[in-house]
């Protein structure tokens, strides 16, 4: 990520560049996040966009409105808002929506080659909705969060029909203090559910595990640091309802549920 800023006043500013996205609750980076992987809802969500971004604090309140490509898409069609309340130090609220007012097509030969697969063509023509709560007082970090995603039919991306999804996620965080015996230690887990609508039947388009699938997943995230050194593990496990064959887990996308043990260390600086 890059961009520069222009503050003309103190509750002011614009900028322009590599700008993370106002969607979700998870940001791009491992390190940025309470658990090591990414989970189901912020697969439907840009993470990296360019463009620029107009910003604006009055109060409590923050605005956010930005022209950007959507999922690295390098077509200028997205825009995208986000609304945030805050309500006390310990508490706020941002509502964020946007999408693609013009239907990009899939990527040409005139563009390079790792627009393909940077850009998910079905995600980049959507409109996308996101809520999210932040509560955080010692020891606890909570975020619920809600989803909406749809996808026009537009027979220039394939969509013959449209689809949506609709998801929810719990991200908390209990933080050991530090007269316990578990200093430095803390615990994230996250739980979430998303389902789209449409059915292979109707041609509808895929936006998870085939037209019309579910899915849910558990993530937890035994984390211990100490001054600027971290380490964490991680234990998740997924699974998939109604999935079209071949578009699930697996070598040969059959499997139902997967499971995903990691580690990660690091310095923070």
């Amino acid at each position: 990520m890059a961009w520069a800023r222009i503050a003309p006043t103190d509750n002011f500013y614009i900028q322009g560049g590599k700008l993370p996205t106002l969607f979700g609750a998870e940001n791009a980076f491992t390190f940025q996040n309470m658990n090591i992987e990414r989970g189901l809802l912020w697969a439907q969500e840009p993470t990296i966009s360019r463009g620029g971004q107009l910003n604006y604090t009055a109060g409590p309140l923050a605005f956010a409105f930005s022209l950007n490509d959507g999922f690295y898409s390098n077509r200028y069609t997205w825009l995208s808002g986000s609304a945030t309340y805050t309500i006390n130090s310990s508490n706020n609220i941002v509502f964020a929506a946007g999408g693609n007012y013009a239907h990009t097509a899939k990527v040409t030969t005139t563009t390079p080659f790792f627009q393909t697969t940077a850009t998910p063509l079905f995600q980049n023509n959507e409109t996308i909705l996101t809520l999210v709560y932040n509560y955080s007082s010692a020891p606890w970090t909570i975020t619920p969060y809600f989803q909406y995603t749809h996808l026009p039919a537009a027979s220039s991306i394939g969509a013959s029909t449209s689809a949506s999804t609709y998801g929810g996620a719990i991200l908390a965080n209990y933080t050991f203090g530090e007269d316990t015996p578990l200093s430095g230690f803390s615990l994230p887990l996250r739980f979430e559910y998303i389902s789209s609508t449409g059915s292979l039947a109707s041609g509808s388009p895929n936006l998870l595990y085939g037209p019309g699938s579910n899915a849910w997943s558990v993530t937890l995230t035994p984390t211990y640091q100490y001054k600027i050194f971290f380490a964490r593990a991680e234990f998740s496990y997924v699974a998939a309802n109604s999935k079209t064959p071949g578009l699930a887990f697996g070598r040969d996308g059959m499997n139902t549920t997967q499971t995903r043990v990691l580690f990660e260390t690091g310095i923070l600086f």
